[in-house]
């Protein structure tokens, strides 16, 4: 016997060939749901800023600040920019005011104005870096090099730096970048300049100690008259005691011969002298008491 495949009713295979469309339209709808919720809203990490470029209107105005926030799917875009300092390092190579040839290197801290965004990515891009700081730094740092000598320079090095940052301040305001910290970090001149700085320090050197020398000699050739000045006054007035007191010099011998005495007395070896030894001979004494 032949197997008969049972009949489907007219209604049940129309509903099944209407289920195929409609399933797909389901997942259609979907999958766009699901793309227009993941790309409806973007974060803003902490240290940044974003501006939404839209596809009718262009960039708008609105700064968003850190968190997550919503936008138009396909219609819009986050542009995120780091609003931290960061660091730009600038070497050039220019001249003073009396012609020397100056190696500087500069060391600034950057970072652009977060309300005034939408204006630098219309007028700059993101690489607003790359595009203003090189020239603008190295064109100050020629205008305010070219203005001091080179040893200037080195003894006002902080007037040279407060200089500089003051003049790219302003210039950098007016591309909406702010500058936190601005700094020499090398300066350097030419080996012949710096040979002739190096023989000048040791020819000053060199007249200091001449200097230094001669008026020690000076001290000493006064100490030397003030010290003989000294012992003359001290001779004459030993002269004028002898003349009126001859018993002076007896004075004086008994003044040595205790310090002899005494002397000799701390010392630990036995030592005899006689009056003559001592300096000091009694019957002499006594001889020149009564004559006086």
């Amino acid at each position: 016997m032949k197997n008969k495949m049972p009949k489907m009713p007219p209604g049940a295979a129309n509903a099944a060939a209407a289920g195929g469309p409609l399933l797909a339209r389901v997942a259609l709808l979907g999958g766009a749901v699901v793309y227009g919720l993941a790309n409806s809203i973007f974060n803003v990490e902490g240290g940044h800023r974003a501006i939404v470029f839209n596809r009718v209107v262009g960039v708008k105005d609105e700064v968003f600040a850190e968190g997550t926030h919503f936008m138009l799917p396909w219609f819009e875009r986050p542009i995120i920019y780091d609003v931290r300092a960061r660091p730009n390092v600038i070497q050039t190579t220019s001249g003073s005011h009396d012609l020397q040839m100056v190696n500087i290197g500069l060391r600034v801290l950057t970072r652009p104005m977060p309300s005034k965004l939408p204006e630098m990515y219309r007028t700059l891009g993101t690489d607003y870096g790359e595009r203003v700081l090189p020239s603008i730094i190295q064109e100050t740092l020629k205008n305010v090099i070219a203005q001091y000598n080179a040893s200037q320079l080195l003894t006002m090095r902080e007037v040279v730096s407060r200089d500089i940052r003051r003049i790219l301040t302003e210039r950098a305001k007016y591309f909406n970048i702010v500058l936190d910290d601005v700094s020499i970090t090398n300066l350097t001149f030419s080996r012949e300049y710096t040979g002739a700085v190096e023989a000048k320090q040791v020819a000053q050197q060199e007249a200091e100690r001449a200097k230094f020398i001669v008026e020690r000699a000076l001290q000493e050739k006064e100490s030397a008259i003030i010290k003989a000045r000294g012992e003359a006054e001290s001779a004459t007035l030993i002269g004028r005691a002898i003349a009126s007191n001859p018993a002076f010099i007896t004075l004086r011998k008994i003044e040595a011969a205790r310090e002899i005495s005494s002397t000799i007395a701390s010392s630990s070896n036995k030592v005899y002298l006689s009056s003559d030894s001592l300096l000091l001979n009694l019957k002499e004494l006594q001889n020149e008491i009564k004559k006086t």
